[in-house]
């Protein structure tokens, strides 16, 4: 796995059947992006498979995002979703990036991911304030911080980006 995987991933639209994959793809990545920020990401429900797998089919059926998934040869290995921001009067953008989430031996699978579903549009994300890999990948793509900050779940200072 890892480049090889990345070059030759297919990018599609995410579908109900989707959603388990989507689960397990999420809390893997979760676990390896921010289980440095708990004691135990063994007994901490935000890496919880079973509840995102409910979440993520309720998501799907609901169409809450638009979310595109990266398929290799191994499998699922990377997600992206994005939405209309919900405040329009106080949005900074039109579209919110919600996740991108790509397993660590596949990392070169995020541009495509975000090409798909956000391509050069304006939008807005948040991002762990402690993450710097991320935090180059967005700034090559036109992303900025604002200086709104926030937190969420586990992560303890979250940032917004926009471009």
């Amino acid at each position: 796995m890892g480049e090889r995987d990345s070059a030759t991933a297919v990018i599609r639209p995410a579908t109900i059947d989707d959603a388990a994959s989507i689960a397990r793809l999420h809390a893997t990545s979760w676990r390896e992006t921010y289980g440095r920020f708990v004691d135990d990401p063994d007994t901490n429900a935000w890496f919880d498979v079973d509840r995102r797998v409910s979440v993520w089919s309720s998501n799907l059926e609901d169409q809450t995002f638009t979310t595109v998934v990266a398929i290799a040869e191994a499998g699922m290995i990377g997600f992206a979703a994005a939405q209309t921001t919900a405040e329009e009067r106080a949005a900074v953008r039109p579209e919110e990036l919600s996740m991108l989430y790509v397993l660590e031996h596949a990392h070169g699978t995020g541009q495509a991911l975000l090409d798909a579903v956000l391509g050069q549009r304006p939008a807005s994300l948040w991002i762990a304030a402690d993450n710097p890999r991320a935090h180059s990948f967005y700034r090559r793509n036109g992303f900025i911080a604002d200086g709104a900050i926030s937190s969420f779940g586990p992560i303890g200072t979250t940032v917004r980006l926009v471009r």
